[in-house]
């Protein structure tokens, strides 16, 4: 293994990337950082998610201990964090906070949207979790308790903010491996996913 290992896992909600980045990190001993909880705590603590200057004193006021609040984890905090996250101003204040994290002695694995094509372009592998939009409203619907079409729509609209913000949007880094989860069950995920991290780190050796 390389001296300092660097994973970037991008994808949409409930593509299953936070799974398979938590099964990364526990197998090559590195610490995690799900980057989606820092935008959530933002978003779920400014006193007006859509107000660009509210959002940006949460941004500046972040404290760790945010990331432990069970309310961050609710669909009203995961609908804040899409709004927050469409603001330069909020993105830029994390962005070091997310590089700092990753720069640690031996390295990270981080998860989120833009960790290959801006937190970590540098990153030693890059995969990009997807799974088709019905599947990953089936999995978020059995998660929550929730009416599936409620959800679909939900993750509609989450999908297109998240690609069409200005800043950062979701995109596959050109260099990325691609996982889709579809089919897949988690442990077979988690295999596949390792697979193609162990296949980047001979390609670069």
């Amino acid at each position: 293994m390389p001296h300092k290992l660097v994973i970037a896992v991008d994808g949409p909600a409930a593509s299953g990337k936070g799974t398979v980045a938590r099964a990364l990190a526990a197998h090559y001993g590195l610490a995690y950082l799900d980057t989606g909880l820092l935008y959530r705590a933002v978003g779920a603590r400014a006193a007006d998610a859509a107000d660009p200057l509210c959002a940006l004193a949460a941004a500046n006021a972040l404290e760790t201990e945010w990331l432990d609040d069970p309310a961050i984890r609710s669909e009203d905090a995961a609908r804040a964090a899409s709004i927050v996250s469409a603001m330069r101003e909020v993105r830029a204040v994390l962005l070091d906070r997310q590089r700092a994290f990753a720069d640690q002695p031996g390295g990270a694995v981080l998860d989120g949207r833009d960790i290959g094509t801006v937190v970590a372009p540098g990153a030693s592998a890059k995969l990009f979790v997807t799974a088709s939009m019905e599947a990953r409203a089936h999995r978020r619907a059995n998660e929550l308790g929730r009416d599936y079409i409620e959800v679909l729509a939900d993750l509609g609209e989450r999908d297109r903010r998240d690609a069409e913000r200005a800043v950062a949007p979701l995109v596959r880094a050109l260099d990325a491996d691609l996982l889709d989860t579809t089919d897949l069950p988690i442990a077979v995920a988690v295999r596949r996913a390792i697979a193609l991290v162990e296949a980047r780190i001979r390609r670069t050796r």
